[in-house]
C-alpha cells in the first residue's frame, strides 16, 4: 500500500468510526425522542381514559339525578292525589251522612253562619224537600228567637247550606267548607297518610 492509499484508507476508517458515531448519536437521539413521544402519547390516552371515565360517571350521575328526580316528582304526584282523594272521601262522608246526623248538621251551620240571627237559608233541591223548614226552625229555636226562615230558591251544590241577608251570603256548603279545609288541613292529612 501506498502512503495516499494509506492516508485514504485512514481517512476513510476516520470517517467511518466519525460517521458511525454521529449514526449512533442520532439513533440515541431518536430512541430519546420516540421514548420522550411514547410517553407523551401514553400520558395522553391515560388522559382520556380518565376523561371519558370521568364523564361516563358524571354523565350516568346526572342520569341517577334525573332518575331519582323523576320518581320524587311521581312520589309526589301519587301523594297529591292521595290527599285529594282524602278530601273527596270527606266530602262524600259528609253528604252521606245518616238524615239525623246530617239535619243536626245543617242546623249547626245556619246558626254559625247567620250572625245576627236572621236571614233566609237555601238550600239544595235534595235537602229542601228532605228537610224544609224544619232546619229553619231549629236553627231559630237553638239562637233563641231567630228569625231564619226557608229561602224558596235553592241552590245549585251538593250539600250544606247559603244564608243569605239582603245582598250578603254566607256560603257554608259543602264544597266550599271543604275546599277551605284543604287549604289549612293538607299538611295534617299527608302527614297521617305518609309517617
Amino acid at each position: 500500500m501506498k502512503g495516499t492509499d494509506k492516508i485514504i484508507a485512514h481517512i476513510q476508517a476516520d470517517a467511518k468510526a466519525e460517521a458511525d458515531a454521529i449514526l449512533a448519536q442520532a439513533e440515541k437521539q431518536c430512541a430519546a425522542i420516540r421514548d420522550e413521544y411514547a410517553e407523551k402519547a401514553r400520558e395522553a390516552y391515560s388522559a382520556r381514559i380518565r376523561d371519558g371515565v370521568k364523564e361516563c360517571e358524571e354523565s350516568a350521575g346526572n342520569k341517577d339525578r334525573i332518575v331519582q328526580m323523576e320518581s320524587k316528582k311521581e312520589i309526589l304526584a301519587l301523594k297529591q292525589e292521595m290527599v285529594s282523594a282524602s278530601f273527596c272521601k270527606a266530602k262524600e262522608l259528609l253528604l252521606n251522612m245518616p238524615d239525623e246526623d246530617y239535619f243536626a248538621f245543617l242546623v249547626k251551620l245556619a246558626v254559625k253562619a247567620s250572625d245576627n240571627g236572621s236571614g233566609e237559608i237555601v238550600l239544595n233541591k235534595t235537602d229542601r224537600v228532605k228537610f224544609g223548614n224544619r232546619i229553619a226552625q231549629a236553627a231559630n229555636e237553638t239562637i233563641g228567637g231567630g228569625k231564619l226562615s226557608l229561602s224558596e230558591d235553592t241552590g245549585d251544590f251538593s250539600g250544606g247550606l247559603i244564608i243569605r241577608n239582603g245582598r250578603i251570603e254566607a256560603n257554608n256548603s259543602i264544597e266550599l267548607l271543604v275546599d277551605m279545609s284543604r287549604e289549612e288541613m293538607s299538611g295534617k292529612v299527608a302527614g297521617i297518610l305518609f309517617e
